[in-house]
């Protein structure tokens, strides 16, 4: 082992004492929290998907004609491949939730302010891809639902005046759904959005790294006690123990609560209820509640408004300085959100 060791210095040369000051960072006490963990669970929850997602296409083929057969395959025939398919929707899952539960616990704690105001629009660029990657993955199954969610969803999309034409054409590679359309979405999905979270992943961490962590006394800490602790082995250790976790999770509900095939596309059939995953609830709902042109343009504001948030926060504190006006305006953004998601979910299927 010391000639090995030997061999890999030689090539490598970077010894022990390097490596442990270079990742050592020393980490703020509220990171022993687990809310305070939420930014590594979705990129442990990424790598999952990344894993299962790669296995899944060695059996998937992404056309319109095969698509149903092949996830039929997969979660009946193909060894382990319900177990595969369980692990990649559930994981989609938790992870979708983990970005918007860190982008809440980010808002909360008003961690996006100066200097960190990229960092919070480069979260809101992931989140983004990362439901993306939900609505692409969903519509690859080729299901009655998923067929008519995404025609639906390209439909919404064409209603953006002046652009949404073209974003419809480039959702649906043509004018309405065709044997191009699976192929679309698959390269989407399986390529184009896992790079760009890399790369957001990548400028993120960067971020971090460069401007630390927003720290937080908690009033239990006492004084003249150390406010950090270390990354190695300390932190990594608390990272390992929720993969552990997340990992038993994961298995339990891709054994308890398996996914099933539902009926295949009919594009001659339209279904009585159209239902999105429920991460587009809130979304579903709200355009339900307006008038097309009118419900986009409203949530597009809102959206913008999101990505601009550190902005306008740091306007109306400004303008009412210690209100805590954020907040407020937070807890009412959330409430509506789980209204209108819950709305959405109590109509039958």
């Amino acid at each position: 082992m010391g000639s090995i060791a030997n061999w890999v210095t030689e090539r490598v040369p970077i010894s022990g004492d390097q490596l442990r000051e270079l990742t050592n960072e020393p980490v703020p006490n509220h990171l022993k929290r687990w809310w305070f963990c939420l930014g590594g669970t979705p990129a442990y929850l990424f790598v999952v998907q990344i894993v299962t997602g790669i296995a899944l296409a060695f059996y998937y083929e992404p056309s319109t004609s095969k698509a149903y057969e092949s996830v039929r395959y997969i979660t009946e025939d193909a060894a382990f491949g319900w177990y595969l398919r369980g692990l990649h929707k559930w994981g989609a899952t938790l992870m979708i939730a983990a970005v918007i539960l860190h982008q809440m616990r980010v808002y909360f704690t008003a961690a996006y302010r100066k200097p960190r105001e990229l960092n919070w629009i480069v979260g809101m660029f992931l989140l983004v891809c990362v439901l993306s990657t939900g609505f692409t993955g969903y519509s690859l199954v080729y299901e009655q639902l998923s067929y008519w969610g995404a025609t639906v969803g390209a439909n919404i999309a064409d209603s953006v005046p002046v652009v949404g034409p073209l974003i419809k054409t480039m959702m649906l590679a043509g004018e309405s759904y065709n044997e191009h359309t699976v192929p679309r979405f698959f390269v989407l999905h399986a390529a184009v959005l896992p790079a760009l979270i890399v790369l957001l992943l990548a400028i993120h961490i960067t971020l971090i790294r460069l401007q630390g962590v927003t720290e937080f006394k908690s009033e239990d800490e006492e004084e003249g006690k150390p406010q950090h602790f270390n990354f190695f082995p300390d932190h990594l250790y608390t990272e390992l123990i929720v993969g552990l976790v997340l990992m038993i999770l994961l298995s339990v509900l891709a054994t308890c609560l398996p996914v099933h095939v539902g009926p295949k596309a009919d594009p001659l059939v339209t279904p009585e209820v159209i239902k999105p995953e429920w991460f587009f609830y809130t979304a579903f709902r709200w355009l339900k509640l307006f008038s097309g042109t009118a419900a986009v343009l409203s949530m597009g504001f809102v959206v913008f408004l999101m990505f601009c948030w550190p902005f306008v926060d740091a306007w109306i504190e400004r303008k009412w300085p210690r209100k805590n006006l954020y907040a407020w305006i937070g807890i009412v953004a959330v409430l509506a959100i789980l209204g209108l998601t819950v709305w959405e979910a109590a109509v039958a299927h």
